[in-house]
């Protein structure tokens, strides 16, 4: 039997293995990954399978699925990621954990991530056990991002703890995931959860877990990241979270310094930038224009900004409003961009 309390801070990555950037196993190409589609229209299987199949066709890397459960007809909780605070589109979205199932049996090389699940949300054992059959019936490509969650009405619904403290709940499921997965029997004494003398097996398959991305880039996030992550997974390039280049790398230095700081090698994060992908230029705020938009060499020249401040992997939104126009953009991508970044 092992106690377990304080989350594990030993760190981990992916062997991120056609542009050079310095990554976690020295100098290695810059990957990119997409996101499938959990809502509206063409959140359904062929619209799912479609596009993750023509992605890993392509070569991309990495699928990301996004995670709510349930929306409030009203709200009053403030969206990060839009600038008037409110959270575009409807009451729908497919299950993120049960779309990484079906894309798993429908691969064989796309990395399945979680962009971003939200903790509080789910019982911990339940989840860790969730992930890690993933894991293991995908051939150990799961990659679990996790964030904190914004939306009170959701954490009410669903009979989270506390929405307050909903920092202090992840960092214990983060503690209860990387002990099920890699210690059998075990025990556990929290502030929120307990449990005695129980075996979770199987283990996942990759060692000695699946990769933890941390989402966001407050300062809490970013301490997070720093004791507990092996990746740190931040939005940028919208109008209310624009990320350029600059930013990160002020943001960079100071999760590098965080990461000495807790004894941990910086060195070994990955850093994986979300973004969307214009198809004509935008202006940000400051009359610039924004990332990731533009020209095909624009973007280019954007991806080898991203790379040459430490971006190992970049993360698009080719998401449209039918399949084959979000096929479409993702082959012109694949086409027209990727060649020029070599």
């Amino acid at each position: 039997m092992t106690q377990s309390q304080p989350p594990a801070r030993a760190g981990r990555a992916e062997n991120h293995s056609k542009l050079q950037s310095s990554g976690p196993y020295g100098v290695q190409s810059m990957r990119y990954g997409f996101y499938l589609p959990t809502r509206g229209s063409t959140a359904t299987r062929d619209g799912v399978l479609k596009l993750a199949r023509e992605g890993e066709r392509l070569g991309l890397h990495s699928a990301m699925i996004a995670d709510h459960v349930v929306f409030p007809v009203e709200s009053k909780s403030d969206y990060p990621y839009t600038l008037d605070r409110k959270h575009p589109g409807g009451g729908d979205a497919l299950d993120a954990l049960s779309i990484l199932g079906v894309v798993a049996g429908a691969t064989e090389k796309l990395r399945l991530v979680t962009s971003v699940l939200v903790l509080p949300y789910r019982n911990p054992v339940l989840t860790a056990k969730m992930v890690a059959t993933l894991d293991v019936l995908s051939g150990g490509r799961v990659t679990l991002g996790v964030g904190v969650g914004w939306l009170k009405e959701e954490f009410e619904a669903l009979g989270s703890p506390d929405f307050e403290r909903r920092g202090a709940v992840s960092d214990e499921w983060i503690a209860i995931f990387k002990q099920l997965w890699t210690q059998s029997p075990a025990s556990f004494k929290g502030e929120f959860y307990s449990y005695n003398d129980i075996r979770a097996e199987p283990f996942p398959l990759q060692k000695p877990h699946p990769p933890i991305w941390i989402g966001g880039h407050s300062r809490p996030a970013l301490r997070r990241t720093a004791r507990y992550g092996d990746g740190w997974h931040p939005v940028g390039a919208i109008a209310a979270s624009p990320l350029p280049p600059q930013e990160m790398r002020a943001h960079l230095a100071t999760l590098k310094q965080m990461t000495e700081a807790e004894g941990r090698d910086f060195g070994k994060l990955v850093i994986s930038y979300k973004a969307p992908l214009y198809d004509t230029a935008v202006p940000d705020r400051d009359g610039t224009r924004r990332s990731f938009s533009g020209t095909p060499d624009d973007i280019a020249g954007d991806i080898r900004a991203f790379a040459a401040i430490g971006v190992h992997e970049l993360i698009f939104d080719f998401r449209s409003e039918s399949t084959a126009q979000s096929i479409e953009r993702l082959q012109r991508f694949a086409a027209d961009v990727m060649p020029l970044v070599g």
